[in-house]
């Protein structure tokens, strides 16, 4: 009796289920004879035999750069970091030169090493085997080593990311104490600010460049902290623009490319807003019309971050609530006698070593207040951030 054959299986549905593994992301380099410098990316990078030493990747079939690659001396395999998920979509979406303004150097073999990359492995094609619609391309390794010891960048759930703990008590140590201790001397004074404007207050630190916690929180008569932001809030413009300010410009680039889909003018209000806390000190957004519920969305993103450890589809869903906010984020001048209401007011704080990682924000503010009133809360928070920095 014959066997039945098997039902088709649904592309979707492979890629969907077949998602839920992670897998490493490289960037593939080599040489072609005339010296032309070629790059391809690759999710389908492993390790296979230890004798002879031999790695892996995946390539389509339709690759016209890995059609090229074959007839390369040698290949360079680089292991991406974590931070590094730029790099990978430059070189996709380019057809050429794919490695210009991208900062590389030689192998051994001569082939492109990119900068902070965590390791890279110079190779020889040792044998393509045909895999349906891709090649399975195994390589000899000649040489290799370890450049960067940082989290590899992974492809999983349809994302890139590098997926480390966030949590907060993992990383209580000599970098985040101090602000803690920072914080909870100037208890009284951030108390006072609460009272006195009738609002939240709370002071931020950075626990990495994709992460903000709560150190201190102080609220008046009236407000309820569980209307606030979360204890553990994730860098996504518009928050982590008070640190972010004070960064080069790379690392603020890659935080206003969090912004996944938003068009320009969106990212020039961002970058507007970090000219601004550089040259002032301090940022403010607005309610639109319907109020504080503007920040509903946002509030609850920051709780779902807050609950645990995330999957890159949640972390982009995350995201996505957080960017869309309907707050306005555009740079304004008060004026004294005009009426705001004003979402928040955020000031970075300076730390010991000079650079800003903690923030003063004041959220929760009393609605319909003239510019003078707002100018004399900045002026009120400012006090409390001297004691801060002292």
């Amino acid at each position: 009796m014959s066997a039945n054959a098997p039902a088709a299986v649904d592309p979707k549905l492979f890629r969907d289920v077949l998602g839920h593994y992670p897998t490493g992301v490289v960037v593939v380099t080599g040489r072609d004879a005339a010296g032309e410098i070629l790059a391809m990316v690759v999710g389908t990078f492993s390790s296979v035999s230890l004798d002879p030493p031999l790695v892996s990747f995946m390539p389509m079939k339709t690759s016209r750069t890995f059609d090229r690659m074959q007839k390369c001396s040698s290949l360079c395999i680089n292991i991406l970091g974590g931070e590094q998920e730029e790099i990978v979509l430059r070189v996709a979406q380019r057809w050429e030169n794919k490695l210009d303004g991208i900062d590389w150097f030689p192998s051994p073999s001569g082939d492109p090493v990119l900068s902070d990359s965590v390791a890279w492995i110079d190779t020889t094609l040792w044998d393509t085997v045909e895999a349906g619609d891709h090649w399975i391309a195994l390589c000899e390794v000649r040489d290799l080593a370890v450049t960067n010891p940082v989290s590899p960048l992974l492809f999983f759930q349809g994302g890139y990311g590098s997926f480390v703990c966030t949590s907060l008590m993992a990383r209580m140590d000599h970098e985040i104490l101090p602000a803690i201790h920072a914080a909870h001397s100037a208890r009284p004074q951030v108390e006072e600010l609460a009272s006195s404007i009738g609002c939240e207050v709370t002071v931020f630190t950075a626990v990495s460049a994709d992460e903000m916690a709560t150190v201190l929180s102080a609220t008046g008569a009236g407000v309820d902290r569980e209307e606030g932001l979360a204890h553990r809030i994730p860098m996504v413009p518009p928050i982590g623009d008070s640190y972010v300010f004070d960064q080069d410009g790379d690392t603020q680039e890659r935080w206003i490319a969090k912004l996944r889909g938003a068009d320009e003018t969106v990212k020039e209000v961002h970058r507007a807003r970090l000219a601004f806390v550089r040259d002032n000190g301090y940022l403010i957004s607005f309610l639109p019309a319907e109020g504080s519920a503007a920040y509903d969305e946002m509030r609850e993103a920051t709780r779902r971050y807050e609950s645990g450890r995330l999957t890159p589809s949640e972390e982009r869903s995350i995201r996505a609530s957080i960017e869309s906010s309907s707050v306005d984020y555009r740079i304004r001048d008060l004026v004294d006698h005009e009426i705001y209401d004003v979402g928040s007011l955020v000031l970075p704080i300076r730390d010991p070593k000079g650079g800003h990682s903690m923030t003063l924000r004041l959220g929760q503010l009393p609605s319909r207040q003239t510019g003078a009133r707002i100018n004399e809360w900045i002026r009120q928070a400012r006090t409390v951030v001297e004691v801060l920095e002292r």
